[in-house]
């Protein structure tokens, strides 16, 4: 059996994907600190440690509120140009940094804009053109989704429409439903989101976690998702499972976000394994490495440590996440065979070529 410093030092060494990752949730604390002093931003403590629990899960009690309770104090950074933009370079970097070979990497321009009323369109430009200049920097390809409040009026979700379709080619590439899931019903979206698929942009949304299987079934059929951002209680309905399977619908899974947002209540209950047993098309990502303090390492260390997937499920999981990423088919070939070649210095990697 490995140690846990080998299994860090093997899960480290795999070339990883990650779809489901927020901009708003990967601010460096010490990026915090600086923006915080440049622009006068007033702080429960300019002590980085004694910050840490205002904008990250440390020993709060798991709960849905609390977790998206960390967002209100991070996004009051967003002062700038500059600052947008050393936000998503830095966010990028650390991917790589994780041996990310693909990101989708999604930001809602609403909390981008609100702190100085820039226009939506204006700070998506910034992040596209962070994103160009960080992507070829550290060779890590890296798509954008822009992301949609459910708490928002349905003219603000047609706006981020009108700017995603715009803005669709080779770095934007879908558009996210995200938020309050037990408050905020899809179905009052679906005319923007049938807009956007129509225009061809690949479609995600949150559902499946703080509400039941019921909200799934919802983001399907009202919403055309291609993805689901998070969809563990899928487990919940066999309707929805068989839903599920026979759209090929991928479910981006966050193991540690969903201990922390009270989702799942403890590890070992987890329905990762279950969901892979059914046969989903199921990926693992870090949905907010900076509130979770967690890196996507982490997460493939959790699954296979805490959760009990084996070896050579996670490299059918790495497979899911090429299938399911939004990109062309011509690309989607070359990232196949990037990786094909690339998981032949590991073990059981063979489980790649058999997974979808």
């Amino acid at each position: 059996m490995d140690t846990i410093s080998e299994l860090h030092d093997w899960a480290y060494r795999i070339p990883k994907i990650d779809l489901h990752r927020h901009l708003e949730g990967s601010l460096r604390l010490s990026t915090l600190g600086d923006i915080a002093q440049e622009h006068g931003i007033e702080l429960p403590s300019y002590d980085l440690e004694t910050l840490r629990p205002y904008v990250q899960m440390t020993n709060d009690t798991p709960d849905f509120h609390t977790f998206l309770g960390k967002f209100k104090l991070l996004r009051h950074f967003y002062t700038s140009k500059q600052a947008v933009q050393r936000i998503v370079h830095e966010a990028i970097a650390d991917a790589a940094q994780d041996n990310i070979r693909y990101l989708e990497l999604r930001f809602n321009p609403v909390a981008l804009s609100r702190v100085q009323n820039f226009a939506l369109d204006e700070v998506t430009t910034w992040v596209i053109e962070a994103t160009a200049q960080a992507q070829t920097e550290l060779e890590i390809r890296t798509c954008l989704i822009l992301q949609i409040g459910r708490e928002e009026p349905l003219e603000i979700a047609e706006a981020i429409v009108d700017i995603a379709i715009a803005n669709y080619g080779p770095l934007v590439r879908g558009i996210d439903l995200a938020g309050d899931e037990a408050n905020y019903p899809a179905e009052r979206f679906a005319a923007p989101f049938t807009r956007a698929y129509e225009a061809g942009l690949g479609i995600t949304v949150h559902a499946g976690e703080a509400a039941g299987a019921t909200s799934i079934y919802a983001a399907i059929n009202d919403l055309h998702a291609m993805r689901i951002g998070h969809g563990i209680r899928a487990v919940e309905d066999s309707i929805i499972i068989d839903a599920l399977y026979r759209r090929n619908i991928s479910l981006e899974v966050c193991p540690t976000s969903n201990l922390q947002t009270g989702v799942v209540p403890g590890v070992s209950v987890h329905p990762l394994i279950d969901l892979l047993n059914l046969r989903l098309r199921v990926t693992i990502n870090t949905d907010d490495p900076s509130i979770s303090a967690t890196t996507l390492t982490d997460e493939y260390i959790v699954a296979v440590e805490k959760i009990g997937l084996k070896r050579e499920q996670l490299f059918a999981v790495l497979r899911n996440g090429i299938e399911a990423a939004f990109i062309p088919e011509t690309e989607r070939s070359q990232l196949r065979e990037r990786f094909r070649q690339e998981l032949t210095a590991f073990p059981g990697s063979t489980a790649f070529d058999t997974a979808g």
